[in-house]
């Protein structure tokens, strides 16, 4: 059994500093980032001055991409030991969200990207449209690892996984001696089921406030769990609370599932008490696994407090908001980099 928890915060004076201690306990073996990230980074920490000033003459995106690269790969260096001994050890970087509904410049993008940071750690995130899920296949049969993000509904996970596992499966076909030989190594896919945000948006219209959102994403660890592929995995993401009137560490607990991640701001880190563990006994810190409600358990509850079709309008709603906030943060850190 396993459980893998990734911080879901890149700032590059926090690289060299809480970043490590996190690590070497066992607290987290992996790292996510995403364009609001980036922009509270940026906009917000005086690390960036000196580089940004580096970078002058530069136009904006090739400032940003530049500033990015370089905290990726300072994340990628911290977490090599983690990749080298297999336990995880992966940093997401995201492509520019406005291409989210072009297949050809978001493959594009990402392959220039994944080249510019040189690490094999570095999974290239995704975001979960119609449009990208040729993006996903196509990287994965690249060798390249993917996080495909802004999952709200089962039918994206499910998209996910078939993009996900094509991909795969095209890389094993292709490098089959490789494999053999041990000289290669796959890639690996995972699949970010976004979970506080259901409840944010529901809890006035149902009765089980603060549940919706694990139902939900259990639903998809569910599907996922089932294909029995460990290269891909279910990923929790935006964990984190907002208020009083849950601890922090919420979501890390709710969701405490065998061979799933778990990627949560600093507050929820924090709070929770447990870390990584690790099939091969790498770190063990005597945190006790959830199951999650079966299947029919958790269509009964939903349909308790929403329809089917309640339930598709909150994933439509979620997925159109996570990505116009993702292409906000972007625009915002252009406009300020100019």
């Amino acid at each position: 059994m396993s459980f893998s928890l990734w911080c879901d915060f890149v700032e590059n004076h926090f690289l060299d500093t809480e970043f490590v201690e996190l690590i070497s306990s066992g607290k987290i073996n992996g790292a996510t980032s995403n364009p609001a990230i980036f922009k509270q980074a940026i906009l917000n920490s005086p690390a960036y001055k000196a580089q940004i000033a580096k970078f002058k003459g530069k136009n904006a995106k090739e400032i940003y991409e530049n500033l990015a690269i370089i905290d990726i790969q300072k994340a990628a260096d911290k977490l090599a030991l983690n990749f080298f001994q297999k336990n995880d050890g992966f940093v997401s970087l995201e492509i520019d969200p406005r291409l989210y509904d072009n297949t050809a410049l978001s493959l594009g993008e990402a392959k220039r990207l994944y080249t510019a940071i040189s690490k094999a750690n570095v999974m290239m995130k995704i975001p979960a449209t119609p449009q990208s899920y040729e993006v996903m296949s196509a990287l994965m049969s690249d060798g390249i690892s993917v996080n495909a993000t802004l999952i709200f509904s089962l039918a994206q996970a499910k998209a996910c996984f078939d993009a996900l596992n094509s991909g795969l499966k095209a890389f094993r076909a292709k490098n089959a001696n490789a494999l053999k030989g041990g000289n290669l190594r796959e890639p690996q896919g995972v699949i970010s089921v976004f979970v506080s945000r259901f409840d944010r948006l529901l809890n006035t219209k149902v009765l089980a406030k603060n549940e919706v959102g694990i139902l939900n994403a259990s639903l998809c660890y569910h599907h996922i769990h089932a294909q029995n592929e460990q290269n891909i995995r279910t990923l929790f993401a935006s964990t984190g609370v907002k208020g009083d009137d849950l601890p922090k560490d919420y979501y890390i607990g709710e969701l405490l599932f065998d061979n799933s991640i778990n990627t949560a701001p600093m507050d929820a880190l924090r709070a929770f008490k447990g870390g990584v563990i690790c099939e091969n006994g790498l770190r063990e810190n005597g945190a006790k696994f959830k199951t999650p409600l079966s299947e029919s358990e958790i269509h009964t509850k939903l349909r308790a407090n929403l329809s089917d079709d309640e339930l598709e309008n909150a994933c439509k709603f979620l997925l159109d908001e996570g990505l116009k906030q993702f292409c906000v943060a972007f625009e915002e850190i252009l406009r300020a980099l100019r």
